[in-house]
């Protein structure tokens, strides 16, 4: 994939950069890696392992992967990518123009089980300090204004 590269992330750790600008729409990568069960998958995550990405009710992908650059696609509470399952398959795609030099990031999507364990450092204005998906922002919001 050239149009992107992986190098050290202001986020966490490593993170995918653009290359190359990118139009909005277009698939910036596919999430690969080996297709497991729901039971395997919560054996791994107790490993943690963080890069199971849910397919559906039955099965999962571990996609911790050497071949699966996706993988180091950043969340980030303003994201600039989001992630779209069609037949099977998890694409990563531009939400708008990502400009040469930009991280790819999208929205991970977590529930509110457990969302201390995951604080979030995307450093975004909207940031509301933990992994968590955008619905969730309001209730954590007031969550976190009480606490």
């Amino acid at each position: 994939m050239e149009h992107l590269l992986i190098k050290a992330s202001p986020i966490q750790g490593r993170g995918v950069f653009a290359a190359q600008p990118i139009p909005v729409g277009g698939r910036v990568a596919e999430y690969v890696g080996e297709k497991i069960s729901k039971s395997e998958s919560l054996r791994r995550c107790q490993e943690e392992n963080y890069y199971i990405f849910a397919l559906n009710d039955e099965w999962d992908i571990d996609g911790n992967v050497e071949w699966n650059m996706a993988r180091f696609v950043n969340h980030s509470c303003e994201p600039n990518c989001e992630a779209e399952l069609s037949d099977g398959q998890v694409w990563i795609i531009a939400g708008c123009d990502i400009a040469a030099g930009e991280e790819v990031t999208y929205n991970y999507g977590y529930d509110l089980v457990d969302y201390r364990e995951h604080p979030c450092r995307c450093g975004a204005a909207s940031c509301v300090g933990y992994i968590v998906a955008e619905e969730f922002f309001p209730s954590l919001r007031r969550t976190l204004s009480y606490a």
